[in-house]
Formats: C-alpha cells, sequence, structure tokens
C-alpha cells in the first residue's frame, strides 16, 4: 500500500509544486525504484507542466476524476522526464470545488478514489493548491501524512500556524490518522540573517519534525519547469538536484522507521 503524501501550504510562493515534482522524480529515480504517483490538485496546473505534460491538451483530469466522470486508471499519464505517473489538472479543477460542496461525502472523493489504486504505488504525493479549500481538505483527508514546504522569511510562522489549525481540523472530522510528516524548509539562502533567524525558530519549536535537508535559492531548480523537467533531469550536479535528492532519502528513512514503530 502506498505512502500518501499532501504538499501543502495555504501561502503562495514558498515552492510547493517545485517539492512535489522534484521529490516525485527524486523517489523514483532512487535505488529501490518505487513506484510514484504525483496528483496535481491545484487549477494552476504546474505541477503537470512541470512533469513535461501539456495541461491545455489532457484528454481527463483530476476535475472528471473527482466527479467521478471517469475511473482514474483512465486519467493517469506517464511522465517520461519525471519516470512517474501523474493525474494531470487545469483550469477545470475550479469547478470542482463548488461541485464538491454539495456533493455526496465531497470532503472523501480523493480518498474514494485512491482506494482503487493505492495498492499500485509506493509513493502518492499530492500538490494542493495555495488555499485552505475544499480541495485541500480533500488530500488531508486522504492522506497519511501532511509535508509543509515554509519559506524562512517573516510571516512564516503565522501562515503556519493557520494551516496546523485546518490539520487539527481534518484529525476531528474526517482523518484521525493525519499527522505532520515535517516541515521542509525552502527557498533558503544562508546569507541572508532572517533566513538564519526564522530556520532556528523553527528548529526550536518544532525539532525533529524539522528535515535536516535544507533547498536553497537554486536558479537550475527555477529554470527546469519552463523545461518541463524535474530539476534531476534538467542538471542532476545542481544543488537544487542533490538537495531534492537527499530530501528524498530522508524521506524514504522517516517512512522505513514508521513502518518498524507500527509493526
Amino acid at each position: 500500500m502506498a505512502i500518501i503524501i499532501a504538499i501543502a501550504n495555504q501561502k503562495g510562493g514558498v515552492g510547493k509544486t517545485t517539492t512535489a515534482v522534484n521529490l516525485a522524480a527524486c523517489l523514483a529515480a532512487s535505488k529501490l525504484k518505487p513506484r510514484v504517483l504525483l496528483i496535481d490538485l491545484d487549477p494552476q496546473g504546474n505541477a503537470t507542466m512541470g512533469c513535461g505534460i501539456d495541461k491545455r491538451t489532457a484528454k481527463a483530469t483530476s476535475y472528471e476524476v473527482l466527479l467521478r466522470q471517469i475511473a482514474v486508471r483512465d486519467a493517469l499519464q506517464f511522465s517520461e522526464s519525471a519516470n512517474i505517473q501523474v493525474l494531470p489538472a487545469n483550469i477545470d479543477l475550479t469547478g470542482a470545488e463548488v461541485a464538491l460542496l454539495d456533493a455526496d461525502s465531497g470532503q472523501h472523493r480523493l480518498r474514494e478514489v485512491l482506494g482503487q489504486i493505492q495498492h499500485e504505488f509506493d509513493y502518492i504525493l499530492i500538490d494542493c493548491p495555495p488555499s485552505l479549500s475544499m480541495l485541500t481538505v480533500n488530500a488531508l483527508t486522504a492522506a497519511q501524512g501532511v509535508m509543509i514546504p515554509i519559506q524562512c522569511e517573516y510571516y512564516a510562522l503565522e501562515g503556519l500556524s493557520a494551516l496546523l489549525d485546518t490539520v487539527e481540523k481534518v484529525r476531528r472530522t474526517t482523518n484521525p490518522k493525519l499527522r505532520i510528516e515535517g516541515l521542509l524548509r525552502t527557498m533558503f539562502d544562508p546569507r541572508n540573517r532572517l533566513a538564519n533567524e526564522v530556520s532556528a525558530q523553527l528548529l526550536e519549536h518544532f525539532g525533529s519534525i524539522v528535515y535536516k535537508t535544507l533547498i536553497p535559492r537554486n536558479v537550475r531548480l527555477a529554470e527546469a519547469p519552463s523545461h518541463g523537467q524535474p530539476v534531476i533531469g534538467y542538471d542532476k550536479t545542481s544543488k537544487g538536484a542533490e538537495s531534492y535528492l537527499e530530501l528524498a532519502k530522508e524521506l524514504q528513512q522517516r517512512v522505513r522507521k514508521q513502518l518498524r514503530a507500527v509493526g
């Protein structure tokens, strides 16, 4: 059964989609070659494009799947550049937001979908929209853990508080087993004093929940999406690629530790 992780932060521009695409590709490239599915749950469709899939010509997307108009297996597309399966998204997904509010079991739709294919993958990553919306609630309801990318800047802790409140509400209502998988420091510049101060605050408040891996500001990491590639395909020797490969390794170590603890 797959490890399902939602990558979420209601604040935009924190490296959420960058993390979803590159972590998925780096997991797939790791030594054990796990089977990886990336679900694009953001109407912007940036994760879809970042995997080399044209969101404008996708025959089926997460919109049709969530509204039960098409089977999830029929909507998956293989990304050659990332070596993963992708459930694409585009602007149509905005329509699902309203439809799911009034739908039967609207908060559980993604969980229902993943129940059909969870045994076919080792990791399922969900790229959430930059809002605490019905789509994000669907992701948190379906996931076992949530990874929170955080840019080390002034408002980082304020935005984190709102997301943690949402996670707690989801625990109480739709998914009591949801856990914080980890906090990921992104776009980190060690020369910036504020970045170092916020990083230290995160470690002080959250301890081992914070990933040891730091994702740096990196030109290659920023360029890769325009080529429809994860950074390990665009420039495997870059600092960005090295960091996401390290994050994939750290995540796998955490997962193995968690599995040993429960079994």
